[in-house]
């Protein structure tokens, strides 16, 4: 597989984006969603700062109070027996390695703006920030479907009953309508396809069960968009391989003649994040084609490895054009990178002889 990272790699460092919040550092600008509007490309940045400190033995949890409109910080001592500070991103009660309690840093969304492609400026204030009880915990990893005229935005709302997916869509850039939570907790990566099949809207989705199954990708259907049912299984966690630890959506589904092509992660069980590809039926989408073996995009240089967490390739979105398929990614948990892979290249990489016959 051929694959040409920008020489301008990262493209979009913390250091590149001012702090929303006064007395507070930008640790990460990555995981953004991409589309393009009018002439420019626009990266959904998932920007997370956190509160700063000169005391090595404090922690502090940033939360948005959606009754007073205003942040607060939550400060706790690393001595604290009930808590395990052992993940930089969270804060969890001892014991508990399934659920956290609080998030290191809050996350809200701010656009990157390209003429090229390669090189970006951020605006000033965020896009669309913590409102309401569900994203007390910030709002993260966007990604963003064209349908019409019209721009839908789902993203991960974090908050203390859980992870889930909320809508909220656009047409300029500048207003937005809220369309309120589309997947419950337990589920993020939500991918909404970029056109109806047969009739109906489609998503694939990643539910974490908690009593049996892993965090595998399923796909769904609506009349609406908003209300969505027929959930399916589509693929699971594969044994030795290197998506045996989690999976989930990356970008926009990408329509192709052999079939829909979706870039998703996977994750091994040593935390170490790459990109692969899945292929399903143009008219029946929970039908698999075809699956990479292998990974298309793993982190090798030192911005993939090294970072807030690192090894972590992880994309939110990309552009096709012609043959060339400009994939934007967050690297470490940090940054973001793109490079640009062939269509036709990764559709002769996929594993086809598994599938035959379903």
């Amino acid at each position: 597989m051929n694959i040409y990272r920008y020489e301008e790699n990262p493209l979009i460092t913390p250091e590149d984006v001012k702090p929303h919040h006064d007395d507070f550092e930008v640790i990460g600008a990555f995981n953004a969603g991409v589309t393009i509007y009018k002439d420019e490309v626009i990266m959904l940045l998932r920007v997370a700062e956190r509160p700063i400190t000169k005391d090595t033995n404090k922690v502090m949890a940033p939360i948005y109070n959606h009754e007073s409109d205003e942040l607060e910080i939550i400060e706790l001592d690393k001595s604290n027996p009930v808590f395990d500070f052992s993940d930089s991103r969270t804060i969890r009660e001892k014991g508990k390695l399934d659920s956290f309690v609080y998030l290191t840093s809050l996350s809200y969304l701010r656009i990157a703006r390209s003429k090229d492609g390669h090189q970006f400026t951020v605006d000033p204030e965020p896009f669309i920030y913590p409102s309401n009880k569900l994203e007390r915990f910030g709002i993260e990893d966007p990604r963003i479907t064209k349908i019409g005229d019209t721009y839908y935005i789902y993203f991960s709302a974090c908050s203390e009953v859980g992870v889930g997916e909320s809508l909220v869509s656009t047409k300029d850039w500048e207003t937005v309508t809220y369309h309120g939570m589309i997947f419950a907790p337990e589920n993020k990566d939500v991918l909404i396809f970029p056109e109806q099949i047969n009739g109906k809207y489609y998503a694939l989705h990643r539910p974490v069960p908690k009593s049996t199954g892993s965090p595998e990708v399923w796909i769904a259907e609506s009349d609406n968009l908003l209300y969505w049912g027929n959930h399916k299984h589509l693929i699971g966690l594969r044994t030795g391989m290197w998506d045996d630890g989690r999976i989930g959506g990356g970008a926009v589904p990408i329509k192709t003649d052999k079939g829909w092509l979706e870039l998703y992660h996977g994750a091994s069980k040593d935390n170490k994040y790459c990109m692969g590809a899945v292929l399903l039926d143009l008219n029946e989408p929970s039908k698999v084609i075809a699956r990479s073996s292998e990974p298309l995009v793993k982190p090798e240089t030192d911005y993939e490895i090294n970072g807030f967490f690192g090894n972590v390739v992880f994309s939110c979105g990309a552009i096709v054009e012609g043959d060339i398929v400009k994939m934007y990614y967050g690297v470490a948990d940090t940054s973001m990178a793109c490079a640009e892979l062939s269509l036709s290249e990764i559709l002769d990489s996929l594993n086809y002889e598994n599938f035959f016959g379903q």
